[in-house]
């Protein structure tokens, strides 16, 4: 039979021990932004958008991981243009008429306690592509597809269509477009915006020496290659209100010689911390496909340590994180200052309700399912 903390028949140290917060429960703020936990839900394709509009597959899907305790929820990749979309079911923020479903899944997420975050992304080479399920791979233009754009005329591989090389007229445009989404997310709801500079789509396509062979001053020296990122964070970040937080997913590594590293990453990191970002969310990888990497629990996690140390800012770690101790360690351990949760989410929408449990403490449950809690 299990006793209540307060039971004077459990010993001192045991009551102790179920009173104190775990670190992974522990509220964290950037900015104005409070977060009531350090659990993040990572950005997950549903591919399941018809013209960008997210739906009630959206809202279940987001609203359910909020009812299950995550601190911070954030939607999927969103295109900033059409074109941008990872496959035609992507989610998208291109035009005012995609503002209102979404503000509908912020809503209820602000009222489950969670925050709601938003990506936004433009896919590059790797776009126009079949869902998943449908076998991935290069969807063609009778099938739906359209003409993928890149820093320059190479294809992400072999089966994949030359991009067109984006001029620099059409990179203004698109740093232009990046700040038109960041202001309908805002009238959506979103307190955190995330730009996506990873998993090889464009923004990571521009930092990358095996993506970017421009001439221009948007290629060739580092300072070059992150001139296009620089200027969406300078665009956007004057957008946003001083109190809400601006996060930058990276690849903090290619995984292969010649491509961008973790010196690299933390390098960028300073000087985004200088201009506005208030955390790195990192990931690795996506640039090429075979890249060999060494995957295992909590893989990327040094990454995220590397660029919090290095660069002085906060990060997030994402990557087999599965276990409520192996994440609450990471926190403790100064690590990373966000857990970001995908596939583990994905099989337990109340990972977060179950974690506290598993370490101890508990933490609030919907009115709704207090029946469940014990």
């Amino acid at each position: 039979m299990n006793r209540p903390i307060d039971d004077p028949e459990q010993s001192a140290p045991l009551r102790a021990v179920l009173r104190e917060t775990p670190h992974l429960f522990e509220p964290f703020s950037l900015r104005q932004v409070t977060f009531h936990n350090r659990v993040m839900v990572s950005p997950m394709c549903q591919y399941s958008s018809v013209d960008g509009f997210a739906n009630d597959w959206h809202l279940v899907h987001l609203g359910s991981r909020a009812v299950g305790g995550a601190g911070l929820v954030m939607v999927e990749a969103t295109g900033v243009t059409p074109d941008g979309r990872i496959t035609p079911w992507d989610m998208g923020l291109w035009k005012d008429e995609q503002i209102e479903p979404l503000a509908r899944i912020s809503r209820f997420l602000k009222d489950q306690g969670a925050v709601p975050g938003i990506q936004l992304a433009h896919a590059g080479r790797k776009a126009s592509t079949r869902r998943p399920w449908d076998g991935g791979g290069s969807l063609a233009p009778d099938q739906g597809g359209w003409q993928t754009v890149a820093p320059s005329p190479i294809p992400f591989a072999p089966r994949y269509p030359i991009p067109l090389a984006l001029d620099e007229t059409q990179i203004a445009d698109l740093v232009g477009l990046f700040a038109a989404a960041t202001r309908r997310a805002l009238q959506a709801g979103f307190e955190v915006i995330e730009l996506h500079g990873a998993h090889g789509y464009l923004i990571d396509e521009f930092l990358s020496p095996l993506a970017n062979h421009r001439t221009d001053r948007y290629g060739g020296s580092f300072e070059n290659r992150i001139r296009f990122l620089r200027e969406i964070v300078a665009a956007v970040r004057p957008i946003m209100p001083d109190d809400y937080p601006l996060f930058v997913r990276l690849s903090c590594t290619d995984w292969v010689s010649g491509g961008w590293t973790e010196e690299d990453s933390i390098a960028l990191a300073r000087i985004l911390k200088g201009e506005g970002v208030d955390l790195i969310d990192c990931s690795t990888g996506g640039m090429v496909p075979g890249a060999t990497i060494p995957t295992g629990p909590s893989y990327q996690v040094p990454f995220a340590a590397g660029i919090r140390r290095d660069a002085e800012i906060p990060t997030a770690a994402v990557g087999l994180i599965t276990e409520p101790a192996q994440a609450d360690a990471i926190v403790r351990e100064g690590q990373a200052d966000l857990i970001a949760l995908a596939r583990v989410e994905l099989r337990d929408p109340y990972w977060p309700l179950h974690a506290a449990k598993t370490l101890g403490c508990e933490i609030p449950w919907p009115d709704q399912y207090l029946r469940a809690r014990d």
